[in-house]
């Protein structure tokens, strides 16, 4: 949020990630809102937000675009996509990727283990130097299924969160 100069951080929550429903499990939305609610409170200014659950259907980023602008009205609004570096190469596959290019600005953040990522053209965008954390999140739903620690790269609250709602087959 610093390095963007954000007044707000929104933790928006896909109903249905179109592109990973039917390719792999997808936790439910209400989990996955719990556990944005749980990590909101370690990021100050970040909001978990219900507006893409609440929506219903497929998730597109370019109607949480417009929706944002539209509530916004004449009040100027500069609205930026985080995205991992990971995503870019998939950006031009998404729902009215023209569209969403000419709404937002990328904030791209990085992965340290990852090589710079080249921009499609077209896009404005950022690049945000990420967590010096080496581990997807499927790599962390894989320690947690194995039982293993997660301690000292996934924030209390939402390691609470997972274990209060039975997430990822982990018990203690």
């Amino acid at each position: 949020m610093e390095t963007l100069g954000l007044d707000r951080l929104l933790l928006v929550v896909a109903n249905d990630p179109w592109q990973k429903s039917g390719q792999r499990v997808v936790s439910p939305a209400e989990d996955r809102f719990a556990l944005a609610e749980a990590l909101a409170t370690e990021i100050p200014g970040a909001e978990p937000s219900r507006l893409e659950i609440d929506r219903g259907g497929p998730s597109y980023s370019v109607d949480t675009a417009e929706e944002l602008l539209a509530r916004a009205g004449a009040r100027p609004l500069e609205l930026f996509l985080v995205v991992g570096a990971d995503l870019v190469r998939e950006l031009e596959t998404w729902h009215r990727a023209e569209d969403l290019r000419d709404l937002v600005t990328l904030a791209v953040v990085s992965r340290p283990t990852a090589d710079a990522i080249a921009i499609p053209p077209g896009w404005r965008a950022v690049r945000v130097d990420g967590p010096l954390v080496a581990l997807s999140s499927s790599e962390v739903r894989d320690r947690l299924a194995a039982g293993e620690p997660v301690d000292d790269v996934v924030p209390s609250p939402v390691i609470r969160c997972i274990l209060s709602r039975g997430m990822y087959a982990v018990s203690r």
